[in-house]
């Protein structure tokens, strides 16, 4: 009963807490909170955060900007959300043109000293303009005096000529929100498609105004307002997410059309379907004229051609050839930033320089190549018809017997149909000469695969001495050689050491730098740390370092997809010699596990034949994405995973 009203107690104070939005107007009660009530494991919580965006017309420009002022009211309660007190405020800033600004930059920090309310100014000196790229800032602003238990408050507005977007509405982040407050007013003129992201239901209120543009002339402005309490958190540490935002609660708001008719304009329509956001990006300037430029390698590609004849052998001739020429910047983008032929030239460029070469070389050589537009893993899922929903470009050649292979030369180690992981998101959009796109699956049908085959011998005085093999195909090996071809053996070896509780003697890698093969790595070490001896038995687990010892997935739910990027498959092969003078008083039994739909299996496998120990333990899993009604599922195949691979083979002495 005690327990009972102490809840109800802080549900009640929660609750009073919440009512004193003002700004600069922060209680004490808010002050002295040491958790978070419904989540005590929140580092900070969002204690308001208020958002009102309207258009306000410009007489002197004769259009509408959009303005956005913001007020966020945060609560630190460990270190760790002191990440929160640096806010980041991107806006667009092109080198000419309209820009967008951020003013009105007001802030405090709140503290309690010896029980009185404290609050601190931010200065103008802890704010700070940075140039990001060609066309995006950002303002920073580090807010003063930050220490556990203190609130945090921000005000600012953005203002944007681009009157056509409007940014998306966030519920939903890695901490979990007190209260939200939203007002989005938009004139009759706007139509706005509004698509709801995420799990957590936000009820959407809608009336009307009347506005006005100068003393007469008046105008009908659609209000949507959006209030919820106590919304949860879905952080961003979670394992296997392509972009936890797309899993985020939300409103995304995409232009529609625009309808001047009854003032004496026109209605434009605007992404409406895939075909038209595919069209209109094709129709760009610094995309689809793009393709068409090839004058500048003429004699190159003459070259290649002289010795590839094949469609096969033209793929990988002029692939490798346009990974060698041109080094990406590493900025992605739909659109050139230089130009392909200034990018050919000076031997550097963004995604869309690189590929949109690339696919002009392979036309030029009579393939069928198209462009392929990505919405990168960090970028999110485009669910519905937008322009902003893809971020990066690749290539594809089709051939005639209906295969095709995916190409993206932003990335060394890359090979046909074998592309880097930020690529391996759902589905792409390929646009054809004639302006007709459609969706190609991104992801490889053939596993990423890493295969460890180890011999070990223990000595006399219980250390382990042997030799481990490792294969890594398809992406892994992309990624082995994306981490580590930069680093020297050295450090490689410390690391392993590190992570594995070796001592290195020897250590090869071959194939570092051919591509087309497997990457092997060969180890000789000694540990002194895999045997457990207790009354004069050994403890160690059949597969030594390679055990598995704690379950990645540990929610109770899960409510948004398991993402492995690409299926994949280890397979782990363990020998160990028993030492003379022992015998085997026990190993660990034989188990088959799978996932449902045959979407993965995992087998464990020690036998005893003659003076060794034979373990085999292989998990497949053969789906980039299992679905949220799969979590239970997997995290129970995971839970059997561990706890066998954690059971120990003992010996005894004979």
């Amino acid at each position: 009963m005690k327990r009972i009203l102490i809840t109800l107690l802080l549900i009640s104070q929660f609750s009073i807490v919440a009512q004193n939005y003002k700004f600069g107007k922060v209680s004490k009660q808010e002050l002295e909170e040491k958790f978070y009530p419904l989540d005590s494991t929140a580092d900070a919580a969002y204690l308001y955060r208020s958002r009102r965006t309207y258009f306000d017309f410009i007489l002197s420009e004769g259009n509408f900007h959009v303005v956005n002022e913001y007020h966020e009211r945060i609560k630190i309660y460990t270190k760790k959300g002191y990440e929160l007190a640096t806010k980041i405020i991107p806006y667009y800033s092109p080198s000419s043109g309209s820009k967008e600004s951020v003013n009105n930059i007001k802030g405090y920090t709140f503290s309690l000293e010896k029980g009185k309310v404290v609050k601190e100014k931010l200065s103008k000196k802890s704010v700070f303009r940075e140039k990001r790229n060609q066309y995006y800032s950002i303002k920073k602003i580090a807010m003063p005096n930050v220490k556990e238990g203190v609130v945090l408050e921000i005000k600012y507005k953005l203002i944007s000529p681009r009157f056509w977007s409007v940014d998306d509405l966030k519920f939903q982040f890695n901490i979990p929100v007190k209260k939200i407050d939203y007002q989005i007013e938009i004139p009759e003129y706007y139509g706005f498609n509004k698509r709801s992201t995420g799990y957590f239901y936000v009820k959407m209120e809608e009336k009307s105004k009347t506005g006005t543009i100068g003393s007469d002339f008046t105008y009908v402005i659609d209000i949507f307002k959006f209030n919820a309490d106590n919304i949860p958190a879905i952080r961003d540490d979670e394992p296997f997410v392509s972009s936890v935002r797309n899993y985020r609660a939300g409103l995304k708001l995409e232009l529609r059309h625009i309808d001047m008719i009854g003032i004496g304009g026109d209605l434009k329509t605007y992404s409406t379907s895939w075909n038209n956001v595919s069209k209109s990006i094709y129709k760009s300037s610094k995309f689809g004229s793009e393709l068409n430029k090839s004058n500048f390698y003429e004699k190159d590609i003459e070259q290649i051609l002289a010795v590839a004849k094949t469609p096969a052998q033209k793929v990988g001739a002029i692939f490798q050839f346009v990974k060698k020429r041109v080094k990406w910047d590493g900025v992605y983008g739909l659109y050139t930033e230089k130009g392909v032929k200034k990018a050919y030239k000076e031997r550097l460029g963004n995604v869309a320089d690189v590929n949109l070469l690339l696919t002009s070389m392979l036309r030029s050589a009579g393939l069928n190549a198209n462009p392929v537009l990505v919405s990168t893993r960090d970028n999110g899922v485009p669910l519905f018809p937008t322009m902003d929903g893809f971020n990066y470009v690749i290539s594809i050649v089709e051939f005639r017997d209906g295969s095709y292979v995916l190409l993206d030369a932003t990335e060394p180690y890359s090979l046909p149909n074998l592309l880097p992981v930020r690529d391996l998101n759902w589905n792409g959009r390929k646009i054809e000469k004639s302006g007709y796109s459609s969706w190609v699956k991104l992801g490889s049908s053939k596993p990423a695969t890493e295969e460890n085959t180890v011999m070990v011998k223990i000595s006399e005085d219980k250390v382990v001495e042997g030799m481990m093999r490792t294969r890594y195909s398809n992406l892994k090996a992309l990624n082995f050689r994306k981490r580590n071809n930069h680093k020297k053996d050295e450090d490689l070896i410390t690391n392993l050491e590190e992570n594995k509780n070796l001592e290195i003697e020897d250590f090869k890698i071959q194939n570092q730098d051919n591509i087309g093969k497997p990457i092997i790595r060969n180890i000789r070490f000694t540990s002194e740390d895999l045997i457990e001896e207790i009354n004069g038995k050994l403890y160690l687990e059949p597969l030594l370092f390679l055990s598995e010892h704690q379950n990645p997935f540990k929610l109770e739910e899960r409510k948004f997809p398991v993402d492995f990027a690409t299926p994949w498959k280890d397979k782990h092969v363990v020998i160990i010699s028993i030492p003379k003078g022992y015998k085997v008083e026990s190993i660990p039994k034989s188990i088959a596990i799978g996932l449902p739909n045959s979407m993965g299996v995992f087998r464990f496998k020690v036998v005893q034949m003659g003076d060794n120990i034979n373990t085999t333990a292989s998990i497949e899993i053969n789906r980039s994405i299992i679905g949220p009604k799969h979590y239970t599922a997997l995290k129970d195949f995971y839970g059997q995973l561990v706890s066998k691979e954690s059971e120990k083979i003992v010996l005894v002495k004979m």
